[in-house]
């Protein structure tokens, strides 16, 4: 059986033998709701690639104390896939984040296409994308990830472009594109960039955009998937051409 994963702030310094204090809301979630107890085993990660596994020595309210036994450090993925996803509507964009984590991305973007059905401004923009980061946070323990992923502010068109054009590889699905996805040569080293776009599809002048800055137009295959599920489709496709997957 796995052992539970808790993240905290930082794990700089930490050694063998050496005591991790794990509090708020991360240790409320251990202690009141998992039920966490004295002389149980559970890992611990900072997000950026530094775990520990060590044995709980004391809990409290809002509290629990954990002896370490064993430290490791891993390097960043490599390559680095940042996927640019359209805002789905409704729950989807948290289905999207929840698989694209699961799957290895490193950093998600939410963007506004012009054809998004869903609109973050204001309030709702920073409890969006709250719920995006917490989704992404929960689901890299899930899949025990020692480097979390990094879901950023919604980004412009514009801020998409910059993107692909200091991308290593680019690529757009599109279900109009004429070159299949599985037809690339994908860099074993760099970042990739995954463009998804929205339910209602991407327009002619978000599509020239994106390959005039460098971006390769690419389709799936002959179904067409949805919003929230394109990403995982082509982020996995790509990963099995490159040394992670291999």
């Amino acid at each position: 059986m796995s052992l539970p994963v808790h993240l905290v702030p930082s794990l700089a310094g930490v050694a063998a033998r050496s005591e991790v204090t794990v509090e708020g809301d991360e240790a409320h979630h251990a202690v009141a709701v998992r039920r966490l107890r004295v002389g149980e085993s559970v890992v611990l990660t900072d997000g950026a690639g530094t775990s520990v596994v060590g044995e709980v020595g004391s809990t409290g309210k809002r509290v629990f104390v954990v002896v370490v036994s064993a430290v490791s450090s891993v390097p960043a993925p490599d390559p680095e896939v940042v996927v640019v996803q359209a805002l789905p509507k409704g729950d989807r964009g948290e289905l999207a984040v929840e698989v694209l984590t699961e799957v290895g991305v490193g950093t998600i973007v939410p963007w506004a296409a012009a054809r998004s059905v869903a609109v973050w401004k204001g309030e709702r923009a920073a409890k969006s994308l709250s719920r995006w980061r917490s989704t992404a946070r929960e689901a890299a323990k899930q899949a025990r990830r020692s480097w979390f992923p990094d879901v950023v502010p919604m980004a412009t068109t514009a801020e998409v472009v910059d993107l692909v054009a200091d991308a290593d590889l680019a690529v757009v699905l599109h279900e109009e594109a004429l070159a299949p996805l599985a037809s690339l040569d994908v860099p074993a080293t760099g970042r990739i960039v995954v463009v998804v776009g929205p339910e209602g599809g991407l327009t002619d002048d978000e599509v020239a955009a994106f390959v005039t800055a460098g971006a390769q137009s690419v389709r799936l295959g002959a179904e067409v998937l949805r919003t929230s599920t394109a990403g995982l489709a082509a982020v996995s496709a790509l990963l099995a051409k490159t040394p992670r997957w291999a």
